[in-house]
């Protein structure tokens, strides 16, 4: 180990690493010792020659490194089952009984770069660093090792790769995929295609959260927004709602989240609408001079995919989050629910949080919070690592 290759950091810069952040970024390094190659094992010091740790090294990442133990380690079979175990523990004792979940949560779990999700007998693995991806085949084996899995498919198609010098991966390492399979979520069944559906196939950080939600939903008339394929409206729905509208736009999850209705036999409580939330709502609420809009629901849930992916759009994205809330709040019947959720990191809880009462402001109603949300326990959130922390929401009560 002493022969490693030495990144030496700036004066200043090795608080944070300390602290428990582990990306290091190009402008935080003074200098190597002697060069490394790409994907190398590297040990991290600071300006004063104290060791820091190692991590994964790449010169073509704005993340010059990737800090993997703050002791020496190595990076072989024996060191990935160890951390999968770990984090898969955690998992066992926040989530008991769960059959698909996260099981690798990247940087939540000190394996940045690398997330794994378990979707009952069959993995997903999404790889997006370099140094993870040249031990793709070691990180297979532990995994295999663990679980004994009867497929384990790549989603690596993200575009971040690209940043990596990696290009993306989409394909079955290891089994047969004969279709989309079936995973359970708190007792439902959800259809998910592993290969063709977005992200890695569910939204697996809402499995707590669609119970909690559910329970604000007996015999209540709901209306399930971005409902993707039902996550939300099935549990409503299961939960005694008298009715779950539920309108998406993409018309193959909304085919899919009808067949998850029929499969659990929920169908007769629920309804299907294939639109685009932002003009379904203006139409809902477009009125004629005098004309006053009627509310129907009682539950309105809003789960709407990133509107941002950088600071930069983060007022256009506000902008987009206070159009639908104000429309929402327009629907919703005096003493009934709001549900809504924001998954981007660039958007915190308080600022959510403003953008839904400037809604409420415009639309003169007034609001009480009545629970708040977060991702689940499969991923973790590390304070000192805020890119860890991004799923937020609240449920408020229109009082007047």
């Amino acid at each position: 180990m002493s022969t490693l290759p030495t990144v030496l950091l700036r004066a200043g810069e090795a608080e944070r690493i300390v602290a428990g952040h582990p990306w290091i970024y190009h402008g935080s390094v003074l200098r190597l010792t002697h060069p490394a190659t790409d994907g190398e094992l590297v040990q991290v010091k600071d300006h004063r020659q104290r060791f820091l740790g190692v991590g994964l090294y790449n010169s073509k990442s704005k993340i010059n490194v990737r800090m993997l133990a703050p002791e020496r380690v190595e990076v072989d079979r024996a060191f990935f089952e160890g951390r999968i175990r770990e984090a898969l523990a955690h998992r066992q004792e926040h989530l008991p009984g769960a059959s698909s979940f996260r099981v690798v949560n990247a940087e939540s779990d000190f394996l940045s770069g690398l997330t794994v999700d378990k979707y009952e007998q069959a993995l997903v693995i999404q790889i997006s660093a370099l140094g993870m991806d040249q031990r793709k085949s070691v990180i297979m084996e532990a995994l295999k090792g663990i679980f004994v899995p009867t497929t384990i498919v790549e989603r690596s198609d993200v575009a971040s790769r690209r940043f990596e010098g990696l290009t993306e991966s989409n394909k079955i390492l290891s089994g047969e995929l004969g279709g989309p399979v079936t995973a359970r979520l708190n007792g439902l069944s959800f259809e998910t295609d592993l290969l063709a559906g977005h992200k890695t196939g569910l939204y697996l950080d809402q499995q707590k959260n669609y119970q909690q939600v559910a329970e604000l939903a007996r015999d209540k008339q709901v209306l399930d927004c971005f409902s993707f394929q039902g996550g939300f409206g099935l549990h409503a729905a299961r939960a005694g709602a008298a009715h779950v509208h539920m309108v998406e736009q993409s018309d193959e999850a909304l085919a899919t989240a009808q067949r998850n209705a029929g499969a659990n036999h929920l169908a007769d409580r629920c309804s299907f609408e294939a639109a685009n939330v932002f003009d379904w709502l203006k139409g809902q609420t477009a009125t004629k001079p005098h004309e006053k809009i009627v509310p129907r629901w009682e539950l309105i849930v809003l789960d709407p995919p990133s509107f941002t992916r950088n600071r930069a759009s983060v007022p256009d994205a506000l902008r987009g989050y206070k159009e639908i809330h104000l429309r929402s709040l327009k629907l919703l019947k005096p003493g009934g629910t709001l549900v809504t959720f924001c998954c981007s990191h660039h958007v915190n809880a308080g600022l959510f949080q403003d953008t839904v009462l400037s809604a409420a402001y415009d639309a003169r109603r007034i609001l009480r919070r009545v629970a708040s949300y977060s991702q689940g326990p499969d991923h973790p959130i590390i304070p000192m690592i805020p890119e860890t922390e991004y799923l937020k929401g609240f449920a408020y009560e229109m009082v007047r």
